[in-house]
């Protein structure tokens, strides 16, 4: 499920295949700055020994978000862990798995699906999630430009070259990084690694995991990590808007939007 490409990016966005989302790279460990960011744990191990596969938020003490693509046809529930690094025996909370019914395999729209939990997480303060339009008023005044984003997730760290094409390392361990902002359009906000100021990005692992707009410590949610359009995790990444009409639409069938 981490490797696997999950759509092709329209043409309007980019003209090359799209590499799902998966690590950050040129990050840190979060060391429990976002406690309420969590991985989603497989069944059992994948070959190197790792249990996640898409990270994700908590959005309300009993809702977590995440990416669609993160789930197979048919899945009814997911299980979540907060570990900063997870381990097997680490405490897991299953739920039931909701992705959005308007998203199908072949298309990149409505991208967004949720872990819905019978009782509150306990000791975990949900992430707070964007106003109506926020990033499109952030835009028109100008503040987008110099705005700096905090990727977190599970995924692989930065791929490394090796014989038999890139390799990639995954740790089970929430990392954070900070990126530079590109543009947005109607549903996607694009966020660019600029070398001249250090930043990271995400990669496979960390699909459905938050983009917090501001420092290493912000908790305001405003876009999902959907997609990447290299496979070696060093360009743009096409995250999902969350303050828009159409993502508030599923997401206020859950939680009480601001």
């Amino acid at each position: 499920m981490r490797f696997v490409p999950f759509v092709l990016v329209s043409a309007v966005l980019v003209a090359n295949i799209a590499s799902p989302a998966s690590a950050i790279t040129n990050g840190t460990a979060d060391q429990g700055d976002h406690p309420a960011v969590g991985a989603l744990i497989d069944d059992k191990p994948y070959g190197d020994g790792t249990w996640s596969y898409c990270t994700g938020t908590l959005i309300s003490p009993t809702v977590f978000l995440t990416a669609a693509h993160c789930g197979e046809p048919g899945q009814k529930t997911a299980k979540v862990s907060f570990a900063g690094h997870y381990r097997p025996g680490a405490k897991v909370y299953t739920g039931r798995y909701v992705p959005d019914a308007r998203f199908h395999g072949k298309s990149e729209l409505h991208d967004m699906a949720v872990v819905v939990f019978s009782t509150a997480i306990p000791n975990i303060k949900p992430a707070r999630l964007p106003a109506a339009g926020m990033l499109d008023r952030l835009e028109a005044d100008k503040s987008l430009k110099t705005a700096r984003f905090t990727p977190v997730g599970y995924g692989s760290l930065a791929p490394t070259k090796g014989p038999h094409g890139r390799r990639f390392t995954y740790t089970d361990t929430r990392n954070q990084t900070s990126i530079s902002f590109k543009s947005i359009s109607d549903r996607w906000l694009y966020l660019s690694l600029n070398s001249s100021k250090g930043d990271g990005g995400t990669c496979f692992g960390d699909s459905g995991g938050p983009n917090f707009l501001g420092g290493p410590t912000s908790d305001l949610l405003v876009a999902t990590t959907i997609s990447g359009d290299d496979d070696a995790c060093t360009s743009t990444n096409f995250d999902y808007r969350l303050d828009t009409a159409s993502a508030r639409r599923f997401l206020g069938k859950f939680v009480t939007l601001p």
